[in-house]
């Protein structure tokens, strides 16, 4: 039998559905419930905007520059031991993956095997049908507990192998490999690529102290 979802009547419910996120990032044009992936194509285009489609509705990613400037050290880490090895691809936080009809997703960092890229090349489409082996989100202070719930379910759902949460603010990465099986390391801890990215290693205490860098006196 086929769940049906009831119509969203106000927006507070649709706030809810979407994760209890903030106002703010809920964009209302094209009108929820009606937007598209070109929408997110034209959203970006004509007004610089990241934003995601969940249920037919534009949610802007939630992203500063303190959450970017983490996720590119990350993404520099990843790169250095995956070029090398010629495992796959590093992408951003605006590398958009459309993981199922209807749903476009942006980790902040994202690893692709090639095994997984259509073809085993760089996919020309903007938004290509896929889903990474490893999606990092670096959380900010707009996400919130029920919207991470809500990605991790539809990126494991989609294929996703390993999900990695950063929190710059407490200075911790929640590893979960599947919904229920995770565990939370801290700055006195090493991030390892497990199953996903055998040998990589990233002692957390040099990843975070890039955010207390200084100019030189």
């Amino acid at each position: 039998m086929i769940a049906i979802r009831k119509p969203i009547e106000t927006f507070a419910e649709l706030q809810r559905q979407l994760g209890d996120i903030p106002a703010a990032r809920i964009r209302l044009q094209p009108i929820p419930g009606t937007a598209t992936a070109q929408d997110v194509l034209a959203t970006q285009a004509t007004t610089g905007r990241l934003c995601e489609l969940v249920d037919g509705t534009l949610v802007e990613k939630g992203m500063g520059l303190r959450e970017s400037f983490l996720a590119s050290a990350i993404i520099e880490c990843l790169r250095r031991f995956v070029r090398p090895r010629k495992l796959g691809i590093v992408a951003g936080e605006a590398g958009m993956m459309e993981l199922s009809v209807g749903l476009v997703r942006m980790p902040d960092v994202s690893f692709i095997s090639w095994k997984r890229l259509p073809g085993g090349v760089v996919p020309e489409e903007p938004i290509p049908k896929l889903a990474p082996d490893l999606a990092v989100e670096v959380l900010s202070l707009s996400n919130t507990v029920a919207e991470m719930k809500r990605k991790r379910g539809e990126y494991f759902k989609a294929g996703v192998s390993m999900i990695w949460i950063v929190d710059p603010r407490a200075r911790t990465v929640a590893v979960y490999l599947s919904l229920r099986k995770f565990f939370v390391l801290t700055e006195e801890d090493t991030l390892e690529g497990g199953e996903v990215l055998p040998g990589f290693k990233l002692p957390l205490r040099d990843l975070f102290a890039e955010l207390d860098e200084k100019a030189p006196e």
